[in-house]
């Protein structure tokens, strides 16, 4: 591969790093559970998908590609720190972290979301989730970008709105 070919590959994967890498993370941390290591588990599959830029010859396929690399990345990083589990007559005490409150969150924030309306229950899961803009969602969708704005705005409202009420039932 020539000089100019590298660095176009080089200027093509930051910028595809530099629009997806929100996404991605968000990903990675779905897969790991805390940001620390999201952050690590995505600069490794990265790092696998640089080596592998130049064979990913449809640009629709390099998030399947990241993806895959940090599935793979995480399950081998899951099987060497399995801890083997020997019988005993005594069960130490141990300290654990109380993070259901995180999987509340998670759940409530599901049903919220899953109670809007299609057209904004998808506006705020491409804008939000899949970290599209809002031109992106409008060529997505095939509306225009002000029916894009005012849906993610009305979505948000009543995602809000959902909020304050839960928030008023728990306090009363």
């Amino acid at each position: 591969m020539g000089e100019t070919a590298r660095q176009a590959g080089y200027a093509e994967f930051s910028a595809y790093v530099r629009q997806r890498g929100p996404a991605l993370l968000r990903m990675a941390q779905s897969l790991t559970g805390n940001h620390a290591d999201a952050e690590d588990l995505l600069q490794a599959a990265l790092v696998k998908t640089f080596f592998a830029w130049d064979r990913i010859i449809n640009p629709n396929a390099r998030d399947g590609y990241v993806r895959r690399a940090m599935v793979n990345t995480q399950i081998s990083e899951w099987r060497r720190n399995r801890l083997e589990v020997y019988p005993t007559d005594e069960i130490p005490d141990q300290r654990t972290e109380d993070t259901t409150w995180r999987t509340d969150l998670a759940d409530a924030v599901g049903r919220a979301v899953s109670r809007l309306p299609d057209r904004q229950r998808t506006t705020v899961m491409l804008r939000y989730y899949e970290d599209m803009s809002e031109a992106e969602i409008a060529n997505a969708l095939g509306v225009t970008v002000g029916t894009v704005k005012s849906t993610v705005s009305r979505a948000v409202a009543k995602l809000r709105h959902d909020a304050d009420l839960i928030i008023d039932r728990t306090t009363s």
